[in-house]
């Protein structure tokens, strides 16, 4: 089986926990070797989050883990599996 090595995802949270809080409870887990958590929109009562995690991923842990912190992953906006990671290329329509 394939294994995950990064999983780009758009996260809505609300206001709490604060995102070092969010982002150390998701680093925690035995699943992921690292994580960055970008703040990318602000509301009133929610908060919307680009998070990157790498490691050798579980899927539906780290899904499991964000909505027990009580926050809802909007979309999957990128997945890196296999041997090795790749980095995008930009290209001419970039």
């Amino acid at each position: 089986m394939t294994q995950i090595r990064r999983l780009v995802l758009d996260v809505l949270k609300p206001r709490e926990p604060e995102m070092v809080e969010f982002t150390e409870e998701i680093s925690e887990m035995e699943c992921v070797d690292g994580i960055n958590s970008s703040l990318i929109e602000v509301d009133e009562k929610v908060r919307n989050v680009k998070v990157t995690v790498e490691g050798e991923i579980d899927e539906q842990k780290i899904r499991d883990k964000i909505e027990d912190i009580g926050a809802s992953i909007h979309s999957i906006d990128e997945v890196a599996a296999g041997e090795k990671l790749v980095e995008e290329s930009k290209t001419l329509q970039d």
